[in-house]
């Protein structure tokens, strides 16, 4: 004998057995269970469904107690059992749809072999082995194990059906009946194929959602990111030009004093040589981040506002140049200064100018024909920045834009630990109203939350 006519057992019957005793092993979990899995309400008829059924079940239990009593010659109170029982199934399956299956089941096994010891009396006019009511019941009792089961569990439901079916009307031989057999089978299988339908369908449409849900979340982060990552290219222009005043400081220091210690030149010379190295260091990132990709909405060869890419950033002091811009167009626009001006941190005044000008463009593109109200008040601990526009004049044409514009404005704000409200106001009309600090306090949490509200703000 061959060495190779010993070998019985091949990885392709390993694989084989592995997935069918997989199979039966999913299976015995689906079928073999008395977990809860409650029918969820209608979404439009609420629960109009479960009465329907609760009345179904009603009807089952005494019509099916008065067909075996009068025509299946059983007993009332055994009539009234079997009947009852799959009523009951029907209830039961609203909730626990395994257990009320198996309850139908052998309900019908119980019942059947019951009517069939009494047969004899109208031969040709009583149908075995399923009765209307239990054809009903068992009907409702699949389909309601067919919407919350996966298809492989509710065919095999309906395959055990059809076998129980089988054995009463191939194996007990006796007296004749009219077979209900092959009809009750034809409609089981409808409800089955009817209910795994209708569960795929509304598997798919949680799918639908849940990645709609998804993709709208992932668009906001994107969104976010862009939108952080303009931040972080205008406030690298903003440490870039400090380190550059510090590098040409550290130059022009010894020169102001008359024999200056050589302790004194090595220092400065030092502080000099790593303002140019970080100022390197700065200019390379920099430059990768705008080689990335621009923000939503900004041009890919400026900032934004018309600005080249390597401009200086813009303060509070081109903001009537901006609002000129704006009343090119032919709109109104009022500015009000109240306090004393004064010069504001770089990036205190570049986030206010931001604002004011993200602010603008959504009154422009949202509101046509309002007039625009912006409003600036120096206070002694920052700067409060506020733009109102009245009622529109007319619909808004309809925009392409991303719609993220306030996301970046509460960046910019959360950024300097200032607060930031932005609501309708009278009679469609838009408010934004925020406030920068001077000084960012030094719990300032970054960009995830902003602070406690100011003045009533949220």
């Amino acid at each position: 004998m061959s060495r190779l006519g010993r070998v019985t057992d091949t990885g392709v019957g390993r694989a084989l057995r592995a997935r069918v005793t997989g199979w039966l092993r999913a299976l015995r979990g689906d079928l073999w269970t008395v977990r809860a899995d409650p029918l969820p309400p209608s979404t439009w008829l609420r629960w109009l469904p479960h009465g329907l059924l609760c009345l179904a079940a009603f009807g089952i239990t005494v019509g099916g107690a008065g067909d075996m009593t009068d025509n299946g010659h059983l007993a009332s109170g055994l009539a009234l059992l079997v009947a009852g029982g799959q009523g009951g199934a029907v209830v039961l399956g609203m909730w626990r749809p395994v257990p009320a299956w198996w309850l139908s089941l052998g309900l019908f096994v119980l019942g059947a072999a019951s009517v069939r010891t009494r047969m004899g009396f109208d031969l040709e006019t009583y149908t075995w082995p399923w009765t209307a009511a239990g054809i009903i019941a068992e009907l409702l009792v699949l389909l309601l194990l067919a919407l919350r089961v996966p298809t492989r569990a509710a065919v095999a439901a309906l395959a055990a059906t059809a076998f129980v079916t089988w054995v009463f009307e191939s194996l007990w031989n006796g007296e004749p009946y009219d077979t209900t057999g092959v009809l009750a089978l034809s409609l089981f299988t409808i409800v089955v194929i009817l209910g795994s339908a209708l569960r795929g369908r509304r598997e798919a449409r949680a799918q639908l959602v849940e990645q709609t849900t998804l993709t709208a979340e992932e668009r906001t982060r994107r969104t976010l990111l862009e939108e952080r990552s303009r931040i972080a290219r205008e406030l690298h222009d903003v440490v870039a030009h400090h380190m550059s005043v510090i590098s040409i400081q550290a130059q022009v220091a010894p020169h102001l004093v008359e024999n200056p210690p050589d302790e004194l030149r090595e220092n400065l010379a030092g502080i000099r040589q790593n303002a140019l190295e970080a100022l390197t260091e700065l200019r390379r990132v920099l430059g990768v981040l705008r080689s990335e990709h621009t923000g939503p909405g900004e041009p890919p060869d400026g900032s934004g506002d018309g600005t080249a890419p390597h401009a200086p950033q813009p303060t509070l002091d081109r903001l009537d140049a901006l609002v000129e811009n704006t009343r090119a167009v032919g709109r109104e626009v009022v500015t009000d200064i109240n306090g004393e001006r004064r010069p504001l941190p770089p990036g205190v005044e570049l986030s206010a100018y931001r604002i004011v000008q993200e602010a603008l463009s959504n009154a422009l593109r949202h509101a046509p024909g309002a007039t625009i109200t912006v409003r600036l008040t120096y206070e002694t601990d920052g700067l409060e920045v506020e733009i109102v526009n009245g009622r529109p004049t007319a619909p808004p044409a309809p925009s392409t834009g991303a719609g993220h514009g306030l996301l970046g404005m509460r960046e910019r704000v959360a950024m300097l630990g200032g607060t930031m409200t932005a609501h309708p106001w009278h009679w469609d009309g838009f408010k934004v109203t925020a406030f920068l600090p001077d000084t960012p306090p030094a719990d300032t949490p970054g960009t995830d939350h902003l602070t406690a509200p100011r003045k009533g703000t949220s």
